[in-house]
């Protein structure tokens, strides 16, 4: 077969298309999304300002069914965990997801609702969003410390809005970018299945990657980076989003550790208390631990180990174990940075401005290791180590980097799986002054509301999908959930039944 043929082959195969009608036109009004299927393809229709959208039904991040979430205005938010799409256009608006979606024809013909999708495409869930390349001839450099949420982000995002010039990500890990919540809800994941980008796609973008590499120190003055194997690099632009670094325990002359971010997957190993069962737990809240009895295991011959045996905690209760947890927090890596202008509060975070600037021009920084001003909270001054946050810093922190002038505006999503159930959490809590609480915690099913000033400032949930992520995109517009909402007994707007 001939080039030409070829070619002409594969633009059919590429234009060939299924095509069902999903419904009447009566069937969804306006401000309305529903579920249809097209061929084998899982779609979502939207009706939005009198226009017919179709988008995938899946999110990017998990597969959650999109149609199960919350539509507002043009864009619709995950029922699971908080990413938003433009339903317009498909494309990602709010993470944790990190790619768009698929977006497909929609023609209204004889009050009929007909969408067409691409065979090449069905079956795939995901569309990764146009990105450019690097011009040899463009010499601006912009350097991204961390191999974290925040730089992956930012360098994606660099790219997206087609900036030609050279884009270094530098990391201690031994791993490209990975995503760090599946540790914490998956004990056995192989590296290789936790990665969100493989190097093709480094490759292909023009995004260097430099692995096994810390920073030592930052000269800003002269625009240069210290790299522990005495490597001087200069930036034009620079982001830091090193993260944090674990807490030392010094009470401790020694501990056995399984790394705290294993501790829910032994949890849900353990049998679920419930009842009176609780009850046996309650003694050991508010009380710390005092020693760690360990014992010498090994044969003659072998290397020898500590294992734990018990636990004394302060209170004088002893609690035999096998395996110690420690999950003691973490400090920011903002080591490197003493000695620098750039301006850091008594914990050594790092101040950024709504637009994750520091006080130093060209500077930018982002993740756990900033103190910065979020929006929803009226401008109060957070740190907030989760990575949901730190992805929306880092692309916040690429638009201003192209001179955007965009304000940081995101609301917090958390999730954790505890005993095999999934708890989420949005907004901004600290400082709350009331709690509402629908459901029961002993039924395993329950909404909490948090209040600060009569007005709510987050909530979470457990099976009561999608309720988090009506409070969260409420809040994302800036609209004010008062006392008298969260106390009636009408869940209607959060799509629920009475609980």
């Amino acid at each position: 077969m001939s080039q030409e043929k070829a070619n002409l082959k594969a633009g059919l195969e590429e234009e060939e298309e299924v095509t069902d009608v999903v419904c009447m036109e009566s069937h969804l009004r306006d401000g309305e999304m529903m579920e249809v299927e097209v061929g084998r393809h899982n779609v979502l229709l939207v009706s939005c300002d009198g226009v017919y959208s179709a988008i995938s039904n899946q999110c990017t991040h998990y597969g959650a069914p999109l149609s199960k979430g919350v539509l507002s205005g043009h864009r619709v938010r995950c029922p699971w965990h908080g990413s938003c799409f433009n339903v317009k256009n498909a494309d990602l608006e709010e993470y944790p997801g990190i790619d768009c979606l698929p977006c497909h024809k929609v023609k209204v013909e004889n009050s009929k609702v007909y969408v067409s999708v691409k065979k090449k495409i069905q079956g795939q869930p995901k569309r990764l969003k146009w990105m450019g390349a690097r011009d040899q001839e463009v010499f601006h450099t912009v350097m991204v410390l961390g191999g974290g949420a925040a730089s992956l982000s930012c360098a994606e995002t660099l790219r997206q809005e087609n900036y030609r010039g050279r884009i270094i990500m530098v990391s201690r890990d031994d791993l490209l970018p990975y995503d760090k919540t599946r540790l914490s809800k998956v004990m056995n994941a192989e590296s290789d299945s936790l990665l969100m980008r493989r190097m093709e796609f480094f490759h292909k973008y023009d995004i260097e990657v430099w692995l096994r590499k810390e920073s030592m120190s930052i000269d800003t003055n002269k625009k240069t980076v210290t790299f522990d194997d005495g490597l001087i690099q200069n930036y034009d632009q620079i982001l830091i989003a090193t993260a944090g670094v674990p807490e030392i325990y010094r009470k401790m002359t020694f501990f056995c550790v399984f790394s705290c971010i294993f501790a829910i997957f032994f949890c849900s190993q353990a049998i679920v208390l419930t009842g009176d069962k609780m009850s046996s737990v309650l003694p050991y809240i508010n009380s710390s631990p005092n020693l760690i009895r360990c014992c010498v295991s090994g044969r003659s011959g072998t290397p020898h180990f500590l294992q734990v045996k018990a636990v004394t905690l302060k209170s004088g209760i002893i609690i035999e174990a096998d395996v110690l947890i420690v999950g003691i927090g973490v400090n920011p890596n903002s080591e490197f940075l003493k000695g620098s202008p750039i301006s850091m509060d008594s914990k050594n975070y790092v101040l950024v401005d709504k637009y994750m600037r520091t006080n130093i021009r060209d500077v930018y920084c982002a993740g756990d290791l900033t103190s910065f001003p979020l929006k929803m909270a009226k401008g109060q001054r957070v740190t907030i180590g989760h990575w949901q946050t730190a992805q929306a810093h880092g692309r916040n922190a690429a638009f201003n980097m192209l001179h955007r002038e965009v304000e940081l505006h995101t609301v917090p999503f958390y999730w954790t799986v505890l005993l095999g159930r999934t708890i989420r959490y949005a907004g901004y809590g600290e400082g709350y002054t009331e709690m509402v609480l629908k459901g029961k915690f002993e039924n395993i099913k329950f909404l909490a509301f948090y209040l600060k000033h009569d007005e709510v400032v987050a909530a979470a949930g457990l099976n009561v999908e999608p309720a988090v992520s009506v409070v969260a995109e409420r809040l994302a517009e800036g609209r004010v959930i008062t006392k008298a909402e969260a106390m009636s007994d009408d869940l209607s707007w959060l799509k629920l039944q009475p609980l």
